[in-house]
């Protein structure tokens, strides 16, 4: 009886200070609920936390899945292609249905492909979940998948799975949450319920798993960007590290890690959108969001994934004024390029309008930042190109950050990777510093042989 007593005056004295701070903080992730929603949100972290003795939330989990919504007992049917034999690098999950302007999911499988090299497609496997029971939809989208990308099935690069309509049981005595409608308000839950039971089915495919829409467009090189992060970040603790900012669309997830995404999603369907709920997943695994930018994904069209609604979706990138002007502290230029005549170095880093230009680049060439006082940099920009079109830019190539622990003069003695160039520009934030030391040098580097050469309008610093 004690105990009993103890656990509910602790309860009480967690949940009286998460019910006070969203009351008093209209900006928190949960301002759009009523108030009502905000207490059970509250009352679902409290539950999180209340039971003593786990090691982690991630475990706690785990073990509400095994005795709640047990996903063992969810058997999805692979409808067209075969599990790959051996474990790859990454799984690629879609999860498509029946749209009231036909689905988009054919031309963005298509697209998907094309932005991807052959050495690529061996990296990863596509699993789409066909999410409409409808046995004539699925007949008529499976036929078109089978013709149009066998040589992918017959590769082990596209499986396609359902899950059978008897798993959505959950579903029954809904409550009515937000101001949905009717229609709309169903359609929340089952697709949280259709993310849940693709992930369940990825679990055991490859190391990580990468949620996309069936209506986006992949930018050229995905992949080699994803890889490159994840060899930066592979002994950093994070839940998701996210590539866009459309919904669940390039939310990279550690297959591990799923089960207990999973089971999050099981309990709490009926509750919020799955961006909310990743949201609070995060957050009752105290970790904040790893965003990096530009997006390697952008929705096609005006069509939503919501079911009879359509309305403009295009993601759009942060502009320059979000984070003020860039500061570009003083600094020198090294570089081992052939300058055109006309250009100088210091135009690379220079505030106005002037651009640098070089007549040829061989994979290795690079450009080098030092600056004069190694400062905590938080963002940084690269713009190759014309302003007007693509011509004149870097294809393929990186950018890296600096330390220097030898005190070299024209260069630093340790770099690392901040982010691979797409389309030719680079704008990210930088999310981790390196054992707290500043950032010394910024080091664009070539990858791939430009003959014609390429045009360099900025490279901006921002600094804490």
């Amino acid at each position: 009886m004690k105990a009993l007593l103890w656990r509910l005056t602790l309860a009480t004295a967690l949940v009286f200070p998460v019910v006070y701070f969203i009351k008093e903080n209209p900006l928190d992730a949960t301002s759009f609920l009523s108030w009502e929603e905000k207490e059970v949100v509250a009352w679902q972290r409290v539950r999180m936390q209340v039971n003593p003795g786990r090691k982690s939330h991630l475990e706690a989990f785990k073990a509400m899945q095994r005795s709640s919504e047990p996903t063992r007992h969810v058997k999805s049917r692979v409808l067209l292609g075969a599990l790959p034999v051996e474990k790859k690098l990454l799984t690629i999950g879609i999860s498509s249905g029946r749209r009231p302007r036909g689905s988009a999911l054919v031309h963005t499988l298509q697209r998907l492909f094309l932005a991807s090299s052959p050495a690529e497609q061996r990296c990863f496997t596509v699993v789409v979940q066909l999410a409409d029971p409808d046995p004539k939809w699925q007949d008529q989208t499976l036929s078109s998948l089978s013709a149009l990308f066998q040589p992918h099935v017959q590769a082990g690069r596209l499986l396609v799975i359902t899950t059978p309509p008897q798993s959505y049981r959950p579903l029954k005595n809904r409550k009515k949450t937000f101001s949905h409608s009717p229609a709309r308000g169903a359609f929340r839950p089952e697709q949280n319920l259709d993310y849940a039971f693709l992930m369940n089915f990825a679990v055991n495919c490859s190391d990580y798993f990468l949620v996309m829409d069936d209506d986006v467009q992949c930018a050229p090189g995905f992949i080699t960007h994803i890889a490159a992060t994840l060899a930066t970040w592979e002994w950093t603790s994070w839940v998701t590290l996210e590539f866009s900012q459309l919904g669940l669309t390039g939310k990279l997830f550690r297959t591990r890690d799923l089960p207990g995404f999973v089971c999050f999603l099981l309990l709490f369907h009926q509750t919020m959108p799955c961006r909310y709920l990743l949201s609070h997943f995060q957050d009752v695994l105290q970790q904040k969001p790893i965003q990096f930018l530009p997006s390697l994904f952008r929705r096609v069209g005006n069509a939503s994934s919501a079911q009879g609604r359509l309305t403009s979706l295009r993601e759009t990138e942060p502009e320059e004024s979000d984070a003020g002007s860039p500061s570009n502290p003083a600094a020198t230029i090294y570089t081992n390029l052939n300058v055109t005549n006309g250009s100088t170095l210091m135009n690379a880093y220079s505030l106005d309008r002037t651009v640098f230009s070089t007549r040829e680049a061989k994979a290795g060439s690079h450009l080098t930042v030092i600056l004069d006082t190694p400062a905590r940099v938080s963002r940084v920009q690269v713009l190759t190109g014309s302003e007007l079109d693509e011509e004149n830019r870097v294809k393929e190539g990186q950018v890296e950050l600096g330390y220097d622990t030898t005190n070299l003069i024209d260069d630093c003695d340790d770099y690392v990777l901040l982010g691979l160039l797409v389309n030719g520009i680079l704008n990210k934030q930088v999310l981790s510093e390196k054992s707290g030391k500043k950032v010394k040098c910024v080091r664009l580097l070539v990858t791939a042989t430009l003959p014609s050469g390429f045009t360099l309008r900025h490279i901006n610093l921002w600094i804490r």
